[in-house]
């Protein structure tokens, strides 16, 4: 199994519903474009990336939103390097169709209290969704690993709370210990490096906006390794 020797997960740039939430009674949310900032945020994420990366082979999947693909092409990889694949199940959380401001505002209050990863956006989804279809890809994702080829890096355009999920799921942490982490910033990255003893390590936690309040005993502590 070649197993890859890093797995870069980016947030896509600045996009016009993070500076103007009135957009998404006009737009579709995945239809939305980066702003100037959000491009500039990825064209300096891509210049990171092409460091990381240099001459090494990537395989590269993109959530089918618009601030995501434009994401990636900001990044400026070489084409000879990468082998591109949009992945629907890294798209963003559903909060419903036509989203009205005022609502959404509330459902989100709602959704501070109720927790974020058991509330259900009314004809949308719960974080608890979102971690079902990450779970899908990763199986995917590990077959994929299979193949004696596998390029030596796997890079995931996509959005936060996906980030978090994934990491979630990749590390094992409880649903306690995901409600107690931020999102990353628009066009920060994380990076799961594979260690000599097999095990990938996450090269910077995310930040922790308060204690975590398990029911019980879930295992290991929030933690970056696994």
């Amino acid at each position: 199994m070649a197993r890859p020797q890093r797995i870069v997960l980016v947030r896509h740039g600045e996009s016009e519903g993070n500076v103007d939430d009135s957009v998404y009674e006009r737009e579709p949310d995945h239809a939305l474009r980066l702003t100037a900032q959000g491009r500039r945020q990825a064209a300096a994420t891509g210049s990171e990336l092409r460091e990381t990366f240099g001459d090494e082979r990537v395989s590269v999947y993109v959530s089918p939103y618009r601030r995501t693909h434009e994401t990636f092409r900001a990044f400026g990889l070489e084409p000879e390097h990468v082998r591109v694949r949009e992945e629907p199940r890294l798209r963003e959380q559903d909060w419903g169709n036509w989203q009205d401001r005022d609502d959404v505002r509330l459902q989100k209050a709602y959704r501070d209290a109720y927790g974020h990863f058991f509330y259900r956006f009314a004809q949308g989804e719960s974080g608890a969704d979102v971690y079902d279809r990450v779970d899908a890809f990763l199986e995917s994702l590990h077959r994929s690993f299979e193949a004696p080829d596998h390029p030596p890096n796997v890079l995931l355009v996509t959005h936060g709370l996906t980030m978090r999920l994934f990491c979630m799921r990749w590390f094992h942490w409880s649903v306690a210990e995901f409600e107690s982490l931020s999102n990353p910033g628009n066009g920060e990255s994380r990076v799961l490096l594979l260690g000599e003893d097999g095990r990938y390590t996450l090269d910077r936690p995310f930040e922790q906006w308060r204690t975590p309040e398990p029911y019980g005993v879930t295992g290991e502590p929030y933690g970056i390794t696994g």
